[in-house]
């Protein structure tokens, strides 16, 4: 089953008479499971294809359907109420609120749901002991390390049970050793978990950990690759 559906997907700003083309007439599909890594320069529409996909934006034109659902029918709540359920997001920033502890951090995303979950706290308790934080859990992120800081935003982008992750350079701003166990960590949840995972990266050595490869140039798809051998590198991506 397809996760994410885009058909002809095109998103333009107007900058004084000149039209921007973020992105200009993108098709393609996710299957439900996969770990996909999207690349490209900066300027070629990543950054812009991640926002819609999260429903942060809506499109010039072109349909965008996950899991099913044509999200281009969707009032502002029900897009608000898609966002909160079914999509994860981990930032390259990390994005953690300081005056809060780890636990309460992956709690975050419970407090714009309109019901209350009263497992919420036993959930977020047992996502940091998945990810290796289970000594951590009333450390503020000033009390992290910036990997352990990342780990916490990767247990909060799961706390919903989300059907979708999305990664905006999720290990930029750690270094390469790190970037490879974060990377461990994020395929561990996908595939245990069977959750998609779409992130944004310019680590060739990140995106050839990927089971296919988007490369976006000028708005467009460039080319949309599988990788070979599950965990295995390819050279000239």
């Amino acid at each position: 089953m397809a996760a994410i559906e885009l058909t002809d997907l095109t998103k333009h700003y107007q900058q004084g008479k000149n039209v921007v083309r973020a992105l200009d007439g993108v098709t393609l599909s996710i299957q439900s499971g996969e770990f996909v890594a999207v690349v490209g320069r900066s300027g070629s529409g990543k950054t812009t294809m991640l926002d819609l996909l999260g429903l942060l934006l809506r499109p010039t034109s072109g349909r965008i359907l996950i899991d099913g659902v044509d999200t281009g029918t969707l009032g502002d709540g029900e897009r608000a109420t898609m966002r909160g359920e079914r999509i994860g997001f981990i930032f390259q920033e990390f994005n953690l609120l300081p005056t809060l502890n780890a636990v309460e951090n992956v709690m975050l995303p419970l407090r714009y749901r309109r019901r209350k979950d009263p497992d919420g706290r036993a959930r977020a308790l047992r996502l940091l002991e998945d990810v290796d934080l289970a000594d951590r859990v009333e450390h503020r992120p000033a009390e992290l390390s910036g990997g352990q800081a990342q780990r916490v935003a990767i247990a909060r982008s799961l706390i919903n049970n989300p059907a979708l992750v999305l990664g905006d350079e999720p290990t930029g701003e750690v270094d390469s050793e790190t970037s490879m166990q974060l990377l461990d960590l994020m395929r561990r949840m996908n595939t245990e978990r069977g959750v998609t995972f779409v992130i944004v990266t310019h680590d060739l050595e990140v995106a050839n950990r990927a089971d296919r490869i988007i490369r976006l140039k000028d708005g467009r798809v460039a080319s949309d690759e599988p990788i070979v051998a599950s965990g295995g590198s390819r050279a000239g991506v």
